[in-house]
């Protein structure tokens, strides 16, 4: 196992890394919409929020050697379900080549942040 970091993504807030490499799989942890220059959560709804985690996942990828066309497997995680399709309309612009994917909305988020996404890549 070979643990990934980058100053380019928000560091760890817990005892986890950013990401884990295993064979020609890398795991991420899941991003939520901290901007790793200020440490602060991103303002401005859901659509600045998704374009930094976008953004941060986009960041440990590549920091891994890969890029988001290498993505497999996405799950996401809202906190209301309201904000499904503005979501949807940032991701698109990220994940074009469309990974398979899980979407939940789930109660509570660290730091209260309106989303949050992990993924599975292939090299």
């Amino acid at each position: 196992m070979q643990k990934i970091h980058t100053e380019k993504a928000p560091a760890a807030i817990g005892p986890y890394s950013q990401a884990i490499r295993i064979g020609n799989l890398l795991f991420t942890s899941g991003q939520i919409p901290i901007d790793p220059a200020t440490g602060g959560i991103v303002e401005g709804g859901i659509e600045a929020q998704t374009e930094r985690i976008c953004k941060n996942l986009k960041a440990v990828l590549e920091a891994a050697g890969m890029g988001l066309e290498k993505v497999v497997k996405t799950t996401c995680f809202l906190a209301d379900m309201g904000d499904f399709a503005a979501f949807n309309a940032v991701y698109a612009q990220y994940f074009t080549e469309k990974p398979a994917r899980s979407c939940v909305a789930v109660k509570t988020l660290p730091k209260n942040v309106l989303a949050e996404v992990e993924c599975i890549a292939e090299l």
